[in-house]
């Protein structure tokens, strides 16, 4: 049987939002998963309307119970974009973002097309590579987009750490903003003195000042 996916969102919507942001999860998370949650519902606070895809591949695991890897990139890609093309609030404005895999996809979204619709790219821990494979870069889509992209990145983020970011050319439309102490997940050492949750709230109000700046 041929699985046919949904093109709904899970929808985080204030009162009276400002702009609309099509959030993506990363590869092992749907998008229900506690961190997606935790920043849809701090987005949602500062009146952004957060609306959480789900990528095929996560739709047959959430059906059937059965693990499954994700679709090729250029697969989850055209399932965004047909996403967005669905469900995206023409008043508003749009902007396309995720976690990890998810931050990927979007900003590759926004390299592929040259679209007055997506304001910007909001990129989560950013995976510049696979863990331990620092020689794999995945700068094209940042180097290439069309759009403006914020990274928000812990500094110790296996996917990316700072020291390794800051050597790289990346194009002048991208935006690094570093968390103090923070992994993948912005979670920090004890020793740092620091806590997840604050990073999660840093992420969040950088999030919004950059998508703020997009549409002034």
């Amino acid at each position: 049987m041929v699985f046919a996916p949904h093109f709904h969102c899970l929808d985080n919507k204030p009162t009276r939002p400002w702009a609309q942001l099509f959030l993506a999860h990363g590869a092992g998370a749907g998008w229900d998963h506690p961190w997606l949650n935790t920043m849809a519902q701090h987005l949602a606070e500062q009146g952004v309307w957060v609306r959480r895809s789900e990528f095929p591949y996560a739709q047959q695991m959430r059906e059937t119970g059965r693990r499954r890897p994700p679709q090729p990139v250029a697969q989850l890609q055209h399932y965004f974009a047909e996403l967005l093309s669905l469900q995206r609030e023409e008043n508003l404005p749009c902007f396309v973002g995720g976690k990890s895999m998810g931050g990927r996809v979007a900003a590759i979204l926004a390299a592929a097309e040259a679209s007055a619709a997506v304001r910007g790219v909001v990129a989560f821990g950013y995976p510049f590579h696979p863990v331990k494979k620092t020689e794999s870069l995945r700068l094209a889509p940042l180097q290439q987009s069309k759009a403006p992209v914020l990274v928000v990145q812990g500094t110790r983020d296996a996917f990316g750490a700072q020291d390794e970011v800051l050597s790289y050319a990346l194009n002048g439309n991208v935006e690094l903003v570093w968390l103090e102490d923070g992994d993948h997940d912005f979670k920090p050492r004890k020793a740092s003195g620091l806590t997840q949750p604050e990073l999660m709230k840093q992420a969040a109000f950088a999030a919004v000042s950059f998508m703020r700046s997009q549409v002034r």
